[in-house]
């Protein structure tokens, strides 16, 4: 969800010798599209994770309650979002793979972020721009259509590359592989250059992930019978793209999609940071808009919070039912460094929004999270020490906070929670 990605970081490290990344061009294989069979899973799987946040839980109330639901028979639940699929802690990103785990894994909203390409064609991208960092495509011939090639590490000035959907096609997109999100700043050669993934995460799943289009993703969650999330990516190039593409034909076109696919308005919420595309939707099409998302990170800057918090009000007056801040918003630290409620989550309540929020399992071992001022953790950074602290977020924002739903990078971590509270 966050607009300030990973591919606009710098990562130095690579692990070339250890990764399992293809080793050769000719190695990334990208898989032929097939279309999904029926099969809507009445259980989830939640693996080790949930286990391993338990066990690392303070003594107390909570760590007793999520400990005694530990041979419960999960099932899905909405309250658990698939964000970018909803298994990119380990698999790549937008793609085939990330949807089916995080739908196994029990979310019961799945999402993709949409960019356009050259043909105007809808692909599941978290970035417009963000190809050279979350595809092999510096790798491939098409890395000559990029905005910038890739071009090599030379007298201590880094690797650069960037590549965006509207550089190809569908066709083209439809070329390219799935990988972990990084790159190598110091790579001298397009291949090393796909390396950086950071070390908590890992590649072993990064083989080829299947890139999607939007009506691939429909077709997927479809067939298991899940919710949508689908977020309308701000373009990085100036619209109107090729002269008649607008953003009201863009965000329109997301509708559209719906529509040919014969999806129910209710199974569907619309995502944007741009207020106008929301709005959009409230007066274009009110089915899909009763449910759209408004996705708020209007305190990013110093002292801008006291702001967002008194834009509430205008969202609200302005017909927006649902926002989506960043965790960090809703929470803030209390007597003893307590999590408590922000002023964001009491004031958002008290006006009657709905809210969502984004994106738990994205930063890593939390004790390094906290030290580093992690993004999501910025708020509560001083009462944050070890993974098991992540429950009690979880925690806050279910009951106190009283969210929707949370969006999560491994969907397990909150089916569990939601399944072992009766959150569905």
């Amino acid at each position: 969800m966050q607009v300030k990605t990973s591919s606009i970081v710098v990562v130095i490290f690579a692990a070339a010798q250890t990764s399992a990344l293809p080793k050769t061009e000719e190695s990334w294989k990208p898989k032929p599209w097939e279309h999904p069979t029926q099969h809507y899973f009445q259980n989830a799987e939640l693996g080790p994770r949930p286990q391993f946040l338990i066990a690392d839980m303070d003594e107390g109330w909570l760590k007793d309650r999520l400990t005694a639901c530990s041979d419960m028979i999960a099932r899905p639940t909405k309250f658990s979002i698939g964000h970018r699929g909803g298994a990119c802690l380990q698999l790549p990103e937008e793609t085939r793979e990330s949807v089916e785990a995080g739908t196994r894994m029990g979310a019961g909203i799945l999402e993709c972020d949409v960019a356009f390409t050259s043909d105007r064609e809808l692909v599941c991208r978290h970035d417009q721009c963000d190809l050279h960092t979350t595809t092999n495509i510096v790798a491939t011939d098409l890395n000559a259509k990029c905005t910038i090639p890739f071009t090599p590490a030379l007298n201590g000035t880094g690797a650069t590359a960037k590549c965006c959907t509207s550089n190809i096609t569908l066709a083209d997109f439809k070329s390219l592989c799935g990988k972990m999100d990084g790159y190598n700043a110091s790579a001298t050669t397009s291949q090393d250059f796909l390396h950086g993934t950071p070390a908590w995460r890992t590649d072993l799943y990064a083989t080829c992930g299947t890139v999607l289009s939007h009506k691939e993703f429909l077709e997927l969650v479809d067939s298991h019978g899940r919710d949508f999330t689908t977020e309308l990516k701000q373009p990085r190039v100036p619209m109107p793209f090729g002269g008649d593409y607008t953003q009201d034909k863009y965000a329109q076109q997301v509708i559209e999609e719906y529509h040919a696919a014969g999806i129910d308005p209710a199974r569907v919420w619309l995502q944007s940071f741009s207020f106008a595309d929301v709005a959009y939707w409230l007066k274009a099409d009110p089915a899909f808009g009763a449910q759209a998302v408004l996705l708020d990170e209007s305190a990013e800057t110093s002292g801008s919070f006291s702001a967002a918090v008194a834009n509430l009000s205008f969202y609200k007056d302005a017909g927006v039912r649902i926002v989506a801040p960043p965790l960090q918003y809703l929470v803030a630290l209390g007597e003893g460094d307590e999590y408590v409620p922000s002023d964001y989550a009491t004031t958002a309540k008290v006006l009657g929004l709905k809210i969502l929020t984004w994106s738990l399992e994205r930063s890593g071992p939390l004790a390094q999270a906290a030290a580093s001022d992690d993004y999501y953790y910025s708020t509560v950074a001083n009462g944050t020490h070890k993974d098991g602290d992540m429950y009690r977020l979880v925690d806050v924002l279910a009951r106190q906070v009283g969210v929707l739903g949370i969006f999560s990078d491994w969907s397990a971590t909150v089916t569990y929670y939601a399944n072992c509270f009766g959150l569905f």
